[in-house]
């Protein structure tokens, strides 16, 4: 898959991972951490707000490799 075909599919993929990302973090907050102490929103917010950052790095690394830096296919 050539670099610019990755770009174009990873662009969405990226979108949808904060998309969801975000969906679930919500979820969380609404079913569970609802009313709950300041201290408790606070750090739950500062995880919830620095951990989308592990799945959208991968996206990005995946969209930016060189093809010669990709693993080898087993084709």
């Amino acid at each position: 898959m050539s670099l610019r075909q990755r770009k174009l599919l990873g662009i969405p993929l990226l979108l949808l991972i904060i998309v969801v990302y975000a969906s679930i973090a919500v979820f969380i907050y609404e079913n569970w951490l609802t009313g709950a102490h300041n201290l408790i929103l606070l750090a739950y917010f500062v995880v919830a707000g620095s951990c989308w950052f592990f799945p959208a790095t991968w996206a990005i690394r995946w969209m930016s490799a060189r093809p010669d830096e990709l693993p080898p296919s087993s084709h």
